[in-house]
Formats: C-alpha cells, sequence, structure tokens
C-alpha cells in the first residue's frame, strides 16, 4: 500500500510526496533529518491531504501530477 500526501509547511507552502507510512514519514519531515531537506526548512509541517494505491507505480505517477501538474489553486481545492 503506497500513499500521495499534501503537508502544509510553515510558510504556507505545500509539499507532495509518497510513502507506505503517513504516521512515520509526518515524524520524519517534523522531527529527523530524514524529512526531505525542503520540508527541514519549513517546519512545523502539517498533514492536509493523501490519497492511497496499491502500487508504487501508481502513487508516483499521481505524485508526478500533483507536483507538476496541478496549479497551487487546483491543489489548495483538492484539499
Amino acid at each position: 500500500m503506497y500513499f500521495v500526501y499534501m503537508l502544509a509547511c510553515s510558510d504556507e507552502t505545500l509539499y507532495t510526496g509518497i510513502t507506505t507510512n503517513l504516521e512515520r514519514r509526518l515524524e520524519e519531515h517534523n522531527y529527523s533529518t530524514k524529512g526531505a531537506k525542503y520540508t527541514r526548512a519549513r517546519r512545523p509541517v502539517k498533514l492536509v491531504y493523501s490519497e492511497r494505491y496499491e502500487s508504487r507505480s501508481e502513487a508516483c505517477k499521481r505524485e508526478y501530477f500533483i507536483k507538476h501538474k496541478m496549479s497551487r489553486k487546483e491543489k489548495q481545492a483538492l484539499i
């Protein structure tokens, strides 16, 4: 099981990623050096959206679409 998730950062930007464990990944983004470099500089972050997928391939395609094809306005409507 894979999740595509969106985080709201402290500077009001949005971050999108994929994971197999939402709780662990959110913890990493907020408290660990394993969090993405982008979010480490914008803590605290909070989970604002997620979708579940059966395959990594599907999740990666959706993550790419959200990150590169959707506008901020479209992302906010999704949330």
